[in-house]
């Protein structure tokens, strides 16, 4: 049951945050944002509301003799309705991630398989990108290291655009491959597996870099196989000495690198404290979705079969090609509506 005093608090909030932003005083950057965060909620609000005084006036007309046959035709249409609004409502209630919005860093590295699993994550690193392009999404790769073979040692990437993190962020996990490898002559079936990691873009403000914290390198660009790319030292590396972290990147503005290379690390370190945070909400439960785990198996992708199977919330697909081109969605909203579920089982309980 919804709490009309919670809805009425959202609403006199908002109204309040709407003259506020009028009258220009405040910190009008935080009152947009908050502004821009509830004005969805209340407009599903009024339409809730709006749809319950219509079915109490429509109710009403029942003993009218004159309205009695149009109230009754009309009265099965808004019931109807009202079940699907009322849950679009408690979905907008939900507690909101401030991330979902943000751009993301995600990291692509082999784990078990050898070459196989770089291959492997080559592969994702293109299921990715096609995916990114379907949703308009801008694809950066900002670091990568590939085989002989024309696999991947290590890959990072900054996507941006509409819900990035938001849609991206499950992707977190082990994922293991099970197929023939180009490299076995006999026709057996491998399995490999590589490491996906999505991580919310850190801002400046979240995340405050101690400089005596850091050591910076400079080095020589390369590309696969060891091929130099260009002839000036301007990779950078960066190492976090408090936690151990190390970032690369090589673009070929050496400037440009250590800018790029302290984006990654500041979204490292923010990662790390949402992961605290989140382990300690998480200490008296175990959310099936989103644990942000990341050596825990969430996806095998069977090349026979031509399944997908995601083991989190037991879906299986048997249209792997499409999967392997980006066609991610059926996924991701499957995904996404278990964790709503979840939230909504906890909201309720």
């Amino acid at each position: 049951m919804i709490s009309a005093d919670k809805l009425d608090q959202i609403t006199q909030r908002f109204q309040f945050l709407e003259a506020k932003m009028a009258q220009g005083g405040g910190d009008i950057a935080a009152l947009g944002r908050e502004y821009a965060e509830l004005r969805p909620v209340v407009a599903q609000i009024d339409l809730w509301r709006a749809l319950r005084r219509d079915l109490a006036e429509v109710e009403a007309l029942l003993s009218d003799p004159e309205m009695r046959s149009l109230a009754e035709e009309e009265l099965p249409q808004l019931r109807a309705r009202l079940p699907e609004v009322e849950r679009a409502l408690q979905l907008s209630l939900l507690p909101h991630d401030a991330a979902d919005s943000r751009p993301a860093m995600i990291e692509i590295r082999p784990g078990t398989g050898g070459d196989e699993a770089a291959l492997f994550a080559g592969d994702l690193l293109r299921m990715y990108q096609r995916y990114a392009e379907a949703r308009g999404w801008t694809f950066q790769i900002i670091e990568l290291q590939e085989t002989e073979l024309g696999g991947i040692r290590e890959v990072v990437a900054r996507i941006a655009g509409e819900g990035v993190f938001a849609r991206l962020k499950f992707e977190s996990g082990v994922h293991r491959v099970q197929r023939v490898p180009t490299t076995e002559s006999g026709g057996r079936i491998h399995t490999s597996a590589a490491t996906v990691a999505v991580l919310p873009e850190a801002e400046e403000v979240d995340i405050t870099v101690d400089p005596n914290d850091i050591r910076i390198d400079t080095m020589r660009s390369s590309g696969a196989g060891g091929q130099h790319v260009n002839t000036t030292d301007s990779a950078v590396r960066i190492t976090h000495i408090p936690s151990g972290i190390v970032v690369t990147s090589s673009e070929k503005s050496q400037h440009r690198n250590r800018e790029i290379a302290m984006g990654v690390l500041r979204a490292r370190l923010f990662d790390m404290e949402r992961q605290k945070a989140a382990n300690a909400r998480a200490a008296d439960r175990k959310s099936q979705v989103g644990s942000g785990d990341r050596s825990e198996r969430i996806r095998t992708y069977n090349f026979p079969q031509g399944r997908m199977t995601d083991h989190r919330i037991n879906l299986t697909l048997y249209r792997l090609d499409q999967i392997m081109q980006g066609d991610l969605d059926e996924v991701i909203d499957a995904l996404i509506a278990e964790h709503q579920a979840g939230l909504l089982a906890e909201m309720e309980g």
